[in-house]
């Protein structure tokens, strides 16, 4: 198995209500997406999955996220928009797209800063 991985990164606002820490005010971050996809097999030119065609796929995930207010979006209408909930919405949003016979997403790690991050993968294996 061989994993690609992409890395991209988007700016946006939210606060976390219930919060006990400066988290519930209204702030900002650039985050950083690494989104890894496994390839069972190489093609012809000996490539998993060519990253071009990755960030294609990703590209309409990240632009959602991009420069706006998190919690208007209708999935953080039901979760907070923690960096824990980011990463599973970026999956899910995903997974349907990278699951077949060649390919399957793995993981998904967001960073919220330089120092702080959170990796999401399905734990249904």
């Amino acid at each position: 198995m061989f994993i690609n991985i992409l890395k991209q990164s988007f700016s946006s606002a939210h606060k976390i209500d219930g919060h006990k820490g400066k988290c519930a005010f209204l702030h900002g971050h650039n985050w950083t997406v690494e989104i890894a996809v496994a390839s069972y097999k190489l093609d012809h030119l000996g490539m998993g999955m060519d990253f071009a065609d990755i960030k294609r796929l990703v590209k309409p995930v990240i632009d959602e996220l991009d420069h706006c207010y998190l919690n208007d979006l209708p999935y953080f209408q039901h979760f907070l928009p923690t960096a824990e909930n980011v990463a599973k919405y970026i999956y899910e949003s995903l997974v349907s797209i990278f699951s077949n016979e060649d390919v399957d997403i793995q993981e998904v790690i967001v960073w919220e800063t330089d120092g702080c991050g959170v990796k999401y993968r399905d734990t249904k294996e």
